[in-house]
Formats: structure tokens, sequence, C-alpha cells
């Protein structure tokens, strides 16, 4: 049964750059990842260059992903950092090449303020920031000045933390927001993420999955980043990428019902139709509540 409120399906738009806009709210909306990296969890190194990246990127768009996530820095647990320089030379090419052959909306999956500040120029419409601007804060005054879509994440990594997870979600989430705010992001620019598997063990990822529904009490868009993620593998009981793609598209449903807005995956077609199904049962729902 749904427990997600039925104002969190109302129909919205999250503002990005370029005066581009993101319909949000009855229909869920499906974000590829693309991981220009050598040593991502489930896909570093696949892309050999340049050209490999932007056909499977092309491919996303046609199998269903409306915004294009892409990353230069692996944020799987002990990766070694990556340069801001190094970065760039990466994910600035892809972006260029990508504005140009789609119009599909572009995320820059960074902290950086100066990686987030060349990829709007480059193209990109939306920062995708790990986390939260407290890697660096000056990310949030780009935002507000750029007027880029901003969705920031909860990560139990490298702080203190609230022995609940839900709770310290909301504490985390609440004090990034008012940063984020303070700095002149809009409040259609926003949108939150609640960090599935960063800093979280299973039983942790389960409590925040089963109780998703506290974070609508902050009213913005929220983004699903389960794909692929240990946690998933462990319950569905594989850790092949393709069994991991199977419990994703599972988890792609749950969180749809709870509220999910957007959801990050690899397999974009195998997450399409479990997105379908579950927008079609909020339609009913809806339909039986008005």
């Amino acid at each position: 049964m749904m427990r997600a409120p039925k104002t969190c399906f109302r129909p919205r738009m999250l503002s990005c750059a370029g005066g581009r806009t993101l319909a949000l709210g009855p229909a869920g909306v499906l974000m590829a990842i693309i991981n220009v990296t050598p040593d991502s969890f489930s896909d570093g190194g696949r892309f050999a260059n340049t050209a490999a990246v932007i056909d499977y990127a092309l491919q996303a768009v046609a199998d269903g992903a409306a915004i294009l996530d892409i990353g230069g820095e692996s944020t799987r647990p002990g990766a070694a950092p990556v340069s801001a320089d190094e970065e760039q030379a990466r994910v600035l090419p892809v972006i260029e090449a990508l504005a140009t052959k789609t119009e599909a909306l572009i995320s820059i999956d960074t902290y950086r303020a100066d990686t987030a500040r060349l990829a709007i120029a480059a193209g990109a419409h939306i920062i995708n920031d790990v986390t939260g601007g407290t890697g660096e804060p000056a990310i949030l005054a780009l935002a507000a000045r750029t007027g880029a879509g901003y969705c920031l994440m909860h990560t139990s990594r490298d702080r203190e933390t609230l022995a609940e997870p839900v709770a310290d979600q909301l504490f985390f989430l609440e004090k990034a927001l008012a940063a984020a705010r303070a700095a002149g992001v809009g409040e259609a620019q926003l949108a939150i993420d609640p960090g599935f598997g960063f800093g979280k063990d299973v039983e942790d990822n389960l409590d925040v999955m089963a109780h998703l529904d506290a974070l609508h009490a902050l009213d913005l868009p929220i983004l699903i980043g389960t794909s692929r993620k240990r946690f998933v593998g462990a319950i569905g009981g594989g850790e092949d990428n393709l069994t991991r793609d199977f419990a994703t598209a599972s988890t792609t449903a749950i969180t749809r019902l709870s509220g999910g807005a957007i959801f990050r995956v690899h397999n974009v077609g195998a997450s399409r139709a479990a997105l379908a199904f579950a927008d079609a049962m909020i339609a009913r729902r809806m339909g039986d509540l008005s």
C-alpha cells in the first residue's frame, strides 16, 4: 500500500540551467548513470573512448532516460581520489558532445564547484552533489547563479551521525537545505536524495526505504539511487550486474509507490517497466482518492 501523501504526486517542475525544466509528479523520471571512470564499482572502465560513452548515453535516452548523469569520479567506498583536472578531462568532452546530440537533460555528478561550473558552461542542466553541499560549499552559490537544478544527497560517510538513520537524514538534509537556500538556491531548483549505500549497512538501507515517506515533510522531489548497490545484491541474492538490475527494478517500483520522483539507474530498460507499473498503480490510487 502507498504510504506517500497524495500531494507528492502533484505536477511540479524542477528548474534547471539554460531555462530548462523537468516535469515531475504524475510520472516517475529515469536518470541514466553514465560513469566515465576506470574504477566505478559496477561498470568502471567499460568505455574506452568518448564515442563509446556517447553511443551508450544516446541508447539510454532511446530506452527511456530523461536525464543523463555524467560522473568522472567513482563514489564507491575506498575509491582513490581523482584530481579536479582529471575529473574535468573525463566529463567535459562527453557533456559537450551530448549537448549537441540530445534534448535529454544532462546532470553533472560532482561535489566540486569548478567542475560544475565548467559542466554547466558545456551544456549541463543539473548538479548532482553527493556531499549535500558540504564538499565544496561554493557549489551552492554556483547553483544559485546559474539556475541549475541542484540535488543534494544525505551521506553518513565522514561525519558523526544520529543513531537512527531516518532521524539523521532529516537532521542532515534540513541543515543542507538551509545552507542552499541561504546561498540563494531557489525552491524550484531543489531535490533531495536519501543516499542509499552511503555509510549505511543493509539494515540502515531497509529502514530508509521503509520510511521514505518521512522525507515528504521536506516537500521536495526525491531522487532514488539504489542501482546495483551492495545491499541490493545482498537482498536480491546475486552479485552479478543482471541480478542486481532485476533487484534494482523492484526497488524502483517500491520507492516510486512511496513517493520517489527521479530514479538513477544503470539499466534503464529494466527499471522502465517497473516504473510504468508503479505509475499505473499510482494513477489508479489517485483516482480512487479523488
